[in-house]
């Protein structure tokens, strides 16, 4: 018998950053990513985000990798938005994505995060919040991509 808990903080764009997850939208758009993350059997603790990026919070088996789980969540979740027209002219999802481990001790801290983003984005933009994060977890990145 196999004991994990695999906390994991992702973050992805909609793609060329289109703030185009309005509030009266969210809902639906979170749904249908908890939705698909049921089926594959990922826990979400918490999802949220503002209008061009979402942060999703959730602990997964130790039978995926997170970069198969990631992919088929943003490859499905892209083709259900445009098929049920959840959000009009949807772009898609940037390429890539940003994740990050975590404790059970830090979920109450990322759930906070989180759930605080639209507060959060009044003070500090998605770049900053990207940057800050990479560099809190060690995670070297290109500076051509963090315009200042």
């Amino acid at each position: 018998m196999s004991y994990t808990n695999l906390i994991f903080h992702a973050v992805f764009t909609t793609k060329h950053r289109a703030p185009v997850i309005s509030v009266d939208k969210e809902r639906r758009v979170y749904g249908l990513l908890h939705a698909i993350m049921q089926k594959n059997n990922v826990k979400a603790i918490r999802i949220g985000g503002i209008e061009d990026h979402v942060h999703i919070l959730f602990c997964m088996p130790p039978t995926m990798a997170l970069s198969d789980f990631m992919k088929t969540l943003k490859r499905e979740s892209s083709f259900l938005m445009g098929q049920e027209r959840i959000i009009d002219r949807w772009p898609g999802w940037q390429e890539g994505y940003s994740a990050f481990s975590y404790s059970r001790h830090d979920v109450g801290k990322i759930t906070n995060y989180i759930k605080n983003q639209k507060e959060h984005h009044k003070r500090v933009s998605f770049v900053e919040e990207l940057r800050d994060w990479l560099i809190e977890n060690g995670v070297p990145y290109d500076e051509r991509f963090f315009p200042k």
